[in-house]
């Protein structure tokens, strides 16, 4: 099925062609933003009358012309506007009938895509030499929240995190683990307990023992050369590390586990051949005793080629080496449709050249779509990045615990009448679903500010607002559980078709999300349903009003409830019954 809005955009776009021939013509059918324009506006018009150099009234007035004859059940009318628009009006009948079968099930709330793909998304990446701290938190959760809707749509996702552990790092972090264990002072795990705390001693040992540092070197080439030794070490701190991962994922509620693992060393023995691939295709060359690769799209302020380095001098690999056999795996093995990379924005001249080099090498096959989904940083109140006092990197697990915390007591003052048990549950699901959208609800590309007192607030577009919101409607419908209708039977209020029209426009977000990878449009959206929705019930009374129109406020009341949870479940977020 489709949506109303791919619906439209077809259909205008079919008459489009008989009236002008043209058969790839963009209708740009939008969705209006005020009620006076209609329900929908196709915008293609104007650009395309200046193609055909015509007037494009007329044009816009004969393509109407052309709509009428389709006499398409679900339009009231085409309503010709300003320079070229086509207002696109809907009956009343057709969207109460479509929203009726989806409260009953007879539709999906959200209807399988048309085209279904094999896609790769890779996000979250922790670096398994530290804890996870906030800078993974972006990532993480927008590439669940990217996921999630993939998936709900019908596409089939591989999801792959790909985990820094091969690193230089490690045979810094191995001799000291090594050096503990000998001289018995604690014993593996409870070495790792803190690992910024090991990470800080172990590299401090590095920084000021050349002896330790040698060793470390050393330690590295035994492990990429798979001493037993090394490789039992390695494993030891990788368990620990993954097991701090595990906690956070857990707590997150976000889609990923240890099945879903894409570490560097992976394609530890594939670089070689890499490297080989390019010579063979006449790619590589040589600076500095490095070897590269030179692309003419990349040129440096100094106006020279920018190399993309895949072999360092002394012959180490460096990332984007393991990223080009990362790709060769997502075409050969996994044969993906889109590879989708959620990595810091920082990293965007490294993904430009890497996807231009597999290209250009024939590592991905042309029709797959290689996308870096770029994020901003986290800032505090003075717009720095976010660190503690000290300066050092902030646990992302002591972040998420201040904010369950800080929940906690804001659920306590709103409703001092809950149970401990009730207030310890509903604060867990707060805390975190406040950090999870105070950063979904930011446009994905852009640096935000992090700021307890607005994301935890329940005015505005916060988690809270929603969930608050969601428990209001849920309390109403199990109050009125006895006299409760399954339809919506008229649209009295001009609020109520507002709120309807909005509703049945889920879907169209959802495919948005999907196509762009934005997930702060079905955050804005959400919060565009709830504020209609408090409109609604300000303005319509429910309970108290006559049968009929009762229980058709009811439906559109359940109807509401279905889209927040479905979309604050696309997102990861847990909704609640009680707040």
């Amino acid at each position: 099925m489709q949506t109303i809005k791919k619906f439209l955009n077809h259909q205008v776009s079919k008459a489009i062609e008989s009236s002008t021939g043209l058969s790839e013509a963009n209708a740009n059918v939008i969705t209006t933003s005020k009620i006076e324009f209609g329900d929908y506006q196709a915008n293609g018009i104007m650009p395309l009358a200046k193609h055909l150099k015509t007037n494009p009234r007329e044009l816009a007035d004969q393509i109407i012309k052309e709509l009428n004859s389709y006499n398409l059940n679900i339009v009231e009318r085409f309503e010709l506007a300003g320079p070229g628009f086509i207002n696109i009006h809907l009956k009343n009948t057709q969207l109460v009938k479509r929203a009726n079968a989806i409260i009953n099930d007879e539709l999906p709330l959200i209807p399988e895509t048309e085209k279904l793909l094999r896609i790769a998304v890779d996000y979250s990446s922790p670096n398994l030499a530290k804890e996870m701290h906030v800078g993974h938190l972006r990532g993480t959760i927008i590439g669940d929240a990217i996921v999630r809707v993939l998936e709900k749509l019908g596409h089939e996702v591989v999801r792959q995190n790909h985990v820094g552990d091969w690193g230089t790092q490690f045979g810094m972090l191995i001799c000291y683990l090594q050096e503990l264990q000998e001289e018995g002072l604690e014993a593996q795990p409870s070495a790792l307990a803190d690992l910024e705390k090991f990470y800080k001693a172990a590299k401090s040992r590095f920084d000021s023992d050349e002896e330790f540092a040698t060793r470390s070197r050393k330690a590295v080439v035994e492990l990429q050369a798979g001493n037993a030794q090394s490789l039992v070490a390695w494993k030891q701190f990788i368990e620990e590390s993954l097991n701090h991962c595990d906690e956070i994922y857990s707590k997150l509620n976000v889609t990923l586990n240890r099945t879903h693992l894409d570490a560097e060393s992976k394609y530890n023995d594939d670089l070689s051949g890499v490297i080989q691939m390019l010579e063979e295709k006449g790619l590589l060359s040589e600076s500095e005793g490095a070897k590269c690769v030179f692309l003419p799209e990349f040129i440096g302020k100094d106006g020279n080629k920018l190399p993309v380095i895949v072999q360092k001098s002394d012959g180490g690999y460096l990332y984007s080496t393991t990223d080009l056999a990362a790709v060769i795996h997502k075409s050969e093995d996994l044969q993906v449709d889109r590879a989708l990379y959620v990595v810091d924005a920082r990293q965007s001249l490294h993904f430009q050249q890497v996807f231009a080099v597999a290209k250009e090498a024939k590592f991905a096959a042309e029709e797959i779509s290689l996308e870096h989904i770029s994020y901003g940083t986290m800032m505090d109140s003075s717009g720095k990045p976010f660190k503690t006092r000290s300066g050092d990197t902030v646990k992302l697990i002591e972040l998420l615990n201040e904010s369950v915390s800080r929940a906690y007591t804001l659920v306590t003052e709103k409703n001092p009448d809950l149970t401990e048990n009730e207030r310890v549950e509903i604060s867990q699901k707060v805390g975190i679903a406040s950090v999870k959208y105070a950063d979904l609800s930011k446009n994905r590309t852009s640096d935000y500010i992090f700021e307890w007192s607005s994301m935890l607030s329940f005015e505005g577009n916060t988690a809270p607002y929603l969930l608050y919101a969601y428990a209001r409607i849920r309390s109403l419908l199990k109050k009125a559980s006895s006299t409760q209708s399954s339809n919506i039977s008229n649209l009295v209020a001009p609020v109520e078709r507002v709120l309807l029209t909005k509703l049945l426009q889920f879907p169209e977000i959802v495919e948005s999300v999907a196509s762009d990878c934005f997930p702060n449009q079905l955050c804005n959206y959400l919060h565009e349903v709830v504020s209609t929705f408090m409109r609604f019930y300000e303005e319509c009374p429910i309970l108290s009003e006559e049968e009929e129109i009762r229980d058709s406020r009811l439906a559109l009341s359940k109807l509401t409830s279905l889209v927040i949870s479905e979309g604050l479940e696309l997102l990861g977020i847990e909704t609640l019954e009680k707040m």
